[in-house]
């Protein structure tokens, strides 16, 4: 059985984690601060360091927020770089630059390792669930030595194509959901602007071909005004950096994607860095003056 290292263990990576040990996988475990406790009790072993998590793994799995700390993990002082060696492999299924990750990927293979970039969908709750889906990038026989891992923390695994592949369907993935939470935001303002009962309009659609997973769950939070993350405002802001930022580097324009960062701007402004995704109908609402479920 492969030996795993798995680093950073926040909101997602300690279940992610949790799923492999459970599975029986040795476990090699580094975060920032302590190590959580109950991954512990369950029979991961902590880490002082990254250097130390690879050099303990065959696998490493890399789980933080963003392309710096990435690069820290992977070529930073006591980072992932100083002790990989040959055979092993790096997937990083942090979401982040997909310029940066063919970058990562060329300096790990330098080494003589594997490197695949799986960033992953489905926030806390498919974390959980192990219920994630995961988009790679790499090669198809690397990937399909992972595989197994994936498929302790996920559902729907894809293997697109090669490395910077996952990143670029994960920047995909966020412009699709910012611009439908947008979407669901103003049509249950609107509904209860004009007296309906925003709830069963919920109902309703949900039936219907405006049907999401987004109506369903962040309508629900919408109209309970439950923004305690899930997916922090902060993290998708980054991720539309991304797709804005790559779209500039191709010539492309992409006008929705740029006013979803500019309402989780406002969100931001008001302080709701740290609010669930969801949250930016409380932009649409500032504008409105009237908040879902209000009287109208």
């Amino acid at each position: 059985m492969e030996k795993i290292g798995f680093i950073g263990l926040g909101i997602m990576g300690t279940p992610m984690a949790g799923h492999l040990i459970a599975a029986g996988y040795p476990a090699y475990l580094h975060t920032v601060g302590e190590v959580p406790s109950s991954l512990v009790a369950a029979g991961g072993i902590a880490c002082r360091s990254a250097a130390e998590v690879a050099a303990q793994a065959d696998i490493v799995i890399i789980m933080v927020p963003d392309t710096p700390h990435v690069e820290a993990v992977l070529f930073g002082e006591n980072g992932v770089a100083e002790s990989i060696s040959a055979g092993k492999v790096v997937v990083d299924m942090s979401s982040i630059s997909p310029v940066a990750t063919k970058e990562f990927a060329q300096k790990i293979e330098a080494l003589g390792a594997d490197y695949i970039d799986a960033p992953v969908s489905g926030g806390d709750v498919g974390a959980k669930a192990a219920s994630l889906t995961i988009m790679c990038g790499g090669k198809e026989s690397v990937f399909e030595r992972v595989r197994p891992l994936f498929e302790k923390m996920g559902k729907n695994i894809t293997l697109v194509g090669e490395a910077g592949a996952g990143q670029i369907t994960k920047v995909a993935n966020q412009i699709i959901v910012a611009l439908t939470i947008e979407a669901v935001g103003e049509a249950l303002l609107l509904a209860s602007k004009a007296g309906a009962d925003p709830a069963r309009v919920r109902q309703a659609l949900m039936g219907g071909f405006a049907n999401s997973r987004i109506l369903e769950v962040h309508g629900e939070r919408m109209i309970k005004r439950n923004f305690a993350p899930g997916f922090r405002i902060a993290l998708h802001q980054k991720d539309l950096n991304l797709a804005l930022s790559t779209a500039r580097t191709l010539g492309l324009s992409l006008p929705n994607t740029a006013t979803c960062q500019e309402l989780f701007n406002s969100c931001a402004a008001h302080g709701g860095e740290a609010w669930d995704h969801s949250g930016m109908v409380r932009a649409l609402e500032l504008m409105a003056n009237f908040e879902i479920g209000q009287s109208a």
